[in-house]
């Protein structure tokens, strides 16, 4: 089976079981309370009128979420997903005729990123950020654009190998990630014992490991050889264990804006088809301080673009 077959039969098969739990509780609901009283929705925001009206479009970035979206010496954002993110913008101006279309960087964190784009005050989150189910209720993502997985970051010393390395133990996770709703979820399961240190992002959650006050970071692996290669002593530290999920990245965007996301998506297909999104990939996975192959996962969505969400 293809990693692509796999990870879409995973995806049928978790909704064949949600839809098999909703069929076996569907029994006559009781009277409905009396609605409560309800704030008027927002108004909807039309990104391209928006951006017509402004001349300026606001692009989310991450400080510290290396290679992908990151805050270079001179504070300038750089970055894999603020390249792809670039290449959207030209898209933008040449569809609304606009060649002095300014890019504004907007700083965003894990927890906020969400917020930030549903209330307008960015039009497009260029980071590090999964697909995934539970996230699709609320934005839409574009195409993927990188393929990662959960493992952990230990030093080496720590002899961490493995998730029952952990029991008993002192983590931390990002506040406001994937991996910290599933160790959250594992430590509850697997009546693991570890006390869980929530931090605002990577930067702090590396400095945890580093400073002994965590004995590992779960996180997305390519995120974690990035800290790793960012680091004083990067030969202190391994990434380390299984992986834990599968994790798709993809810029994110509004919901219900078929003409925004028909940009969006036209631009990725473009650099996909021509070839150009694997010089873009060499430029930040293959360097002399990281290296990281195209993974299986990764080859496939460039070669069939989708919107697969995390699993499991």
């Amino acid at each position: 089976m293809s990693g692509r077959s796999g990870w879409l039969l995973a995806t049928m098969f978790a909704s064949a079981l949600a839809a098999g739990s909703a069929s076996a509780q569907d029994k006559p609901a009781a009277p409905a309370a009396p609605p409560a009283a309800q704030k008027p929705p927002a108004p909807a925001i039309d990104t391209l009128r928006r951006i017509r009206e402004t001349g300026t479009m606001l692009v989310g970035v991450r400080e510290t979420s290396v290679p992908f979206s990151f805050l270079d010496a001179q504070k300038q954002p750089q970055g894999y997903s603020v390249d792809l993110c670039l290449r959207v913008a030209d898209a933008v101006k040449a569809e609304l005729k606009m060649p002095k279309l300014e890019v504004k960087f907007v700083p965003v964190t894990s927890s906020n990123r969400i917020p930030a784009l549903v209330e307008g005050k960015i039009d497009l989150e260029c980071g590090s950020t999964t697909n995934t189910r539970d996230r699709q209720k609320d934005v839409a993502f574009a195409f993927t654009t990188f393929v990662a997985g959960i493992k952990m970051l230990a030093r080496k010393a720590s002899n961490v190998s493995s998730i029952e390395d952990l029991r008993g133990k002192s983590i931390v996770v990002t506040k406001g990630t994937t991996s910290e709703k599933i160790m959250k979820q594992m430590n509850n399961e697997r009546l693991l014992k570890m006390n869980i240190i929530e931090s605002p992002d990577h930067g702090e959650s590396f400095k945890a490991v580093d400073d002994g006050k965590a004995i590992a970071f779960p996180m997305d692996d390519v995120l974690l050889y990035g800290l790793i290669s960012k680091s004083k002593k990067p030969d202190d530290f391994a990434v380390v264990g299984k992986y834990l999920s599968v994790e798709p990245y993809a810029i994110m965007m509004r919901k219900d804006e078929p003409a925004f996301e028909k940009i969006v998506n036209r631009a990725l297909i473009d650099l996909f088809q021509s070839g150009e999104i694997r010089r873009i990939y060499a430029k930040w996975f293959n360097t002399k301080d990281l290296v990281v192959p195209l993974n299986q996962y990764l080859k496939e969505a460039f070669q069939a673009p989708n919107t697969y969400p995390a699993w499991p």
